[in-house]
């Protein structure tokens, strides 16, 4: 399948579509996912056109896995998680909804479960103050 330039994320990096931004450099995107799986889920992408994992040219993906890097550490930070899932889905099999290579970033507690993956839309304000959190622990 070609590259869908309307995809939501190539929507959002070209400013179509508000996002809660947390991080932003030139090859990397990373802000808040609207239908968290935990507070705090970040989604990370490169700024380079590309589907999945097997399309997404080399220098972006190292950028990319970078800034995950660098997220997930703020992420843990702001919301005092002791564990950091890192996910990165390939394809609708695998269930990859958004065809734009993206890593997604979910702070993990004990005993609490993950929400079901894209299914409810979170509140805005709080997706707000959520970013607001990872971007003071970027600092």
């Amino acid at each position: 399948m070609a590259y869908d330039r309307n995809n939501v994320f190539a929507r959002i990096l070209r400013g179509e579509i508000p996002a809660h931004k947390v991080y932003e450099d030139a090859q990397t995107l990373a802000f808040m996912d609207v239908m968290p799986q935990a507070d705090g889920h970040t989604l990370v992408i490169p700024k380079a056109e590309a589907e999945n994992l097997f399309e997404v040219p080399p220098d972006a993906l190292t950028a990319t896995i970078l800034t995950t890097q660098r997220v997930a550490r703020a992420v843990q930070k702001a919301f005092d998680a002791p564990g950091i899932l890192i996910a990165q889905l390939n394809g609708a099999p695998a269930g990859q909804s958004v065809f734009h290579i993206h890593f997604h970033v979910v702070p993990r507690h004990e005993g609490f479960d993950l929400r079901l993956h894209a299914r409810d839309m979170a509140d805005p304000a709080v997706l707000a103050a959520h970013a607001a959190r990872v971007k003071a622990a970027l600092d």
